[in-house]
């Protein structure tokens, strides 16, 4: 289906010439541009392009005098903290393969990870380096860097294999990072794991032209205007009738708040490398706290902030959030899950028409579809539309080859220069999701007739009940327009009889009440007879991953004990 530009935002280039450099370059640019502008703010301290851009030179340095090389896989699992941000340019400079490790993780998980992508050298918690022993033995780790997160040395301690503190290491190290060679095309950035939520973790392989090209995607459709790469500066030019003042971020003016985990895709691209490219200042939370989050507002002055639907609810239930002046906020970016209508209208009261949702996943590097960031196109329920050389098809969702007409749902397909070179070491899987050019999601969503995609359900939640396809997500839908109901979330029952009975867990909105028979009743009205809800509990809190996405694996584990 020809991709539709009739609610193209003006201003964003449809087709964008994407430098072919290193991923590090970003940070390189803006170090360049703006040398003085604070890129870092932590637990008040204060850090800026170029002393960013310096400090990540010297651990560069420090890794190749260690024996890290081109190809070389470095972990970092540590919370969002300037040593985080340091260290991935740093790893990213020095040639080597930047593996980001969730800070959830059980340490069967860990060691699973560090094996399957041949981690060489762990970065961790000076608190938890001695107790991860257990996890990083018989594993290819061969160097444990520890870090303290107030820059200071930890007093020594015995520790596994050869361990080199993060501080001293900056401190001794020469200032001159290594010379590398790099093909941006096939040398790679990332490893990022993904589909723990549903399965064995797969490493998505992702190159520094991906890095560049996502990065890159986004900073053009918040900022507008034409890429341009000259003098070692990524910038960008307006066309005759294109203002700066158009557009919803500008170059150089703008500071967020960063609360969304950097092991993850959103945070690494999107909350990372896309502020950074930006020239933003980045007020860094190592966790999310309401109250610190929200008495930060005023302190910084912050223009935009962002995360999944898991970061809102917290946030508008807590007493500040009435009270806070959110007028200088532009935007609010949302991604990892859908909003419900209860919180965009909660949302709405403070940021009328400027909340964001955007569609991706790890494979596709960060992202593929956003809202245009324009508050005159503005289509509540919709992430969005593809986002510039991206394109999107929906396919029928069971051999995935029939190109499915306007408004009906099936399998999401998404083909551009950001999609992944495939997952490490696995082939077979590689081939079931890289077809003739386009990714196959695993997401089931739709189309309107302007091009607006709506997410639907994932393709494994589907239900079959008495031979009927139920997309929970369907259902989520219905329970989430109820006026009490904050957030929701569907599984199948095994049932002898029928397949899989669908199963609902709610989280009720701040200050509202409502009945578990109330809700089964609201929604069963608006339900077709196979789709209707069988059992419905009312829960304090639903579990989520640290990207903000519900674990339904844990709610089955649950259901299935009923």
């Amino acid at each position: 289906m020809e991709k539709n530009y009739k609610f193209w935002p003006e201003g964003v280039e449809k087709h964008i010439d994407y430098p072919e450099i290193p991923a590090f370059e970003i940070l390189r640019s803006s170090a360049r541009k703006w040398p003085e502008r604070n890129a870092l703010i932590f637990q008040g301290k204060e850090i800026t392009y170029r002393e960013l851009d310096s400090l990540s030179d010297r651990f560069a340095a420090a890794l190749a005098k260690l024996g890290v090389a081109k190809g070389h896989r470095v972990g970092i699992h540590l919370p969002n903290s300037p040593q985080f941000a340091i260290a991935y340019f740093g790893i990213l400079k020095a040639g080597a393969v930047f593996v980001p490790i969730s800070t959830m993780l059980a340490d069967k998980e860990l060691s699973f990870l560090l094996r399957d992508a041949g981690v060489e050298t762990y970065i961790g918690l000076d608190t938890t380096c001695n107790e991860k022993h257990y996890a990083l033995s018989g594993t290819p780790v061969q160097r444990v860097i520890p870090v303290n997160l107030s820059g200071e040395a930890p007093a020594a301690k015995s520790s596994p294999p050869e361990t080199r503190d993060f501080a001293a290491l900056l401190k001794d190290s020469d200032p001159n990072p290594p010379r590398i060679d790099f093909n941006p095309r096939e040398d790679l950035a990332h490893i990022a794991y993904t589909g723990g939520t549903t399965g064995t973790p797969k490493g998505a392989m992702i190159t520094h032209y991906n890095v560049v090209v996502n990065t890159c995607q986004y900073f053009c459709w918040f900022a507008g205007g034409v890429l341009t790469w000259r003098n070692g500066i990524i910038d960008i030019e307006r066309r005759e009738g294109d203002r700066e003042e158009n557009h919803c971020l500008l170059p150089g003016r703008e500071t967020v708040l960063v609360v969304s985990p950097w092991f993850h895709a959103m945070g690494v691209i999107g909350y990372v490398n896309r502020l950074l490219v930006l020239g933003a200042t980045i007020v860094v939370f190592p966790r999310f706290d309401p109250g610190e989050f929200l008495r930060a507002i005023p302190r910084y002055r912050p223009t935009f902030f962002g995360g999944a639907p898991a970061l809102f609810i917290p946030l508008i239930e807590h007493p500040l959030y009435r009270e806070t002046d959110m007028s200088g906020i532009k935007a609010v970016g949302s991604g990892a899950a859908i909003l419900s209508p209860s919180l965009i209208s909660a949302l709405e009261e403070k940021f009328p028409r400027r909340i964001l949702e955007g569609y991706g996943m790890t494979e596709a590097t960060m992202g593929a579809v956003n809202s245009p960031p324009t508050p005159k196109i503005w289509r509540p329920g919709s992430v969005g539309l593809p986002i510039p050389d991206t394109e999107i098809k929906i396919v029928d969702p069971e051999k995935g080859e029939t190109e499915l007409p306007i408004g009906e749902a099936g399998e999401i397909c998404i083909r551009g220069p950001q999609v992944m070179k495939g997952y490490l070491n696995r082939p077979e899987e590689t081939a079931q999701v890289l077809r003739s050019g386009w990714l196959y999601s695993g997401d089931i969503g739709r189309m309107d007739e302007d091009g607006f995609l709506y997410i639907v359900d994932r393709k494994k939640d589907m239900l079959i009940y008495k031979g009927y396809n139920v997309y929970p997500r369907d259902l989520e839908e219905t329970l989430n327009s109820h006026p009490a109901v904050a957030q929701s979330a569907v599984v199948g029952k095994k049932d002898p009889r029928s397949g899989e009975l669908p199963a609902a867990f709610v989280r009720l909105a701040p200050g509202k009440t409502a009945t578990e028979q109330e809700l089964l009743e609201y929604a069963n009205q608006r339900l077709a007879a196979y789709k209707k809800i069988r059992i419905l509990k009312i829960v304090d809190s639903l579990p989520v991953s640290a990207a903000g996405k519900i674990l339904k694996r844990e709610l089955k584990k649950i259901v299935e004990s009923w």
